[in-house]
């Protein structure tokens, strides 16, 4: 097998002022070329894991330990000269809500040109470049766009700014938080399709946050379902939607959907709500949810146990539904 391209190491976040913790000695690597799909609830610490990497991670909020191993260097301890220059550079990002990200005042052509500004690559050909870059994630009128402000554009099309802005330099490593959360399904399929033929053309891998498995079903290889700061499932794709281990991936796919169930029940809901990550102490985190709860579910912390493609963190026996 390969060398990862990115590997994170026993990564633990918290809070700086105090030490509650956030994200909880997670583990995991993105190998050349891979896909993979990190899923879970709001506040499971997914984009925190995604901000670690890139060394955004807001005010207040610090990797107290672990590591986030890139190209033989640590990133959680390289200077901030070197995270800014592989920045938008080597590991990109899309994230979540291209009107925030976006700045509102400023003509979406200056804003790809700072891209290639702050890695030195403003020149002659830059401007070509950057329309270049909108005619290659289907943006109808690149000329347009080039003097337009985002506001001018849909929410789909800002999207696609978004895109056109994380890949114009060719990563290695493509970071997607929840791109297609607020579009509409139609677009939500174009941005889908839009990436997975990025990816296939330049063979970079992919990192794709989403809280939806439905999402990632045929956009990824492997997938990670992450728990109140924990990873609680890894798998393949195959594995992970034909025989789920961990009674949460259960859950999140049992709310799904299918397009051939004529009886039209009502989805099931995961009861409870989610506790807070540094609330968990001796014990499985969805224990309280959970309907196979025993009492070492409550009394002990469960680790991941491997089988031939599957890691859970369960009590019980894996491979038993």
């Amino acid at each position: 097998m390969s060398k990862p391209l990115i590997e994170v190491k026993n990564l633990r976040i918290e809070t700086a002022e105090d030490s509650r913790t956030l994200v909880n000695n997670i583990s995991f690597e993105v190998f050349p070329g891979e896909a993979v799909g990190v899923v879970g609830e709001s506040g499971s610490g997914k984009t925190l894991t995604a901000l670690s990497i890139l060394g955004l991670l807001p005010r207040g909020v610090m990797a107290r330990s672990g590591e986030i191993n890139y190209s033989d260097s640590n990133l959680l301890t390289s200077s901030e000269e070197y995270r800014r220059s592989i920045r938008g550079n080597q590991i990109s990002m899309i994230y979540q809500d291209p009107m925030t990200a976006l700045n509102p005042v400023m003509k979406l052509g200056k804003q790809l040109s700072e891209v290639l500004e702050a890695h030195d690559l403003l020149n002659d050909q830059a401007p070509q470049r950057v329309f270049n870059a909108f005619k290659e994630v289907g943006i109808p009128e690149p000329d347009r766009a080039l003097v337009s402000y985002p506001h001018e554009f849909s929410g789909g099309m800002r999207q696609r700014v978004m895109i056109a802005m994380a890949l114009i330099l060719s990563p290695k490593l493509l970071i997607a938080d929840e791109p297609t959360t607020a579009l509409d399904v139609t677009i939500q399929q174009q941005i889908l399709a839009l990436v997975s033929e990025q990816r296939r053309k330049s063979g970079m891998s992919m990192l794709w946050i989403t809280h939806d498995l439905g999402v990632v079903a045929n956009l990824v290889d492997r997938v990670i379902v992450m728990y109140a700061g924990q990873i609680v499932e890894v798998g393949t794709v195959k594995e992970i939607f034909t025989n789920p281990q961990h009674p949460y991936t259960h859950g999140l796919l049992a709310s799904l959907p299918k397009s051939d169930d004529k009886s039209r029940e009502r989805l099931m809901a995961i009861p409870g709500v989610p506790p807070k990550p540094w609330m968990v102490e001796n014990s499985c985190a969805f224990s309280p949810r959970c309907s196979r709860a025993t009492t070492e579910c409550f009394n002990q912390t469960p680790t991941l146990t491997t089988n031939q493609f599957t890691s859970a963190a369960c009590f019980h026996e894996i491979g038993k539904n």
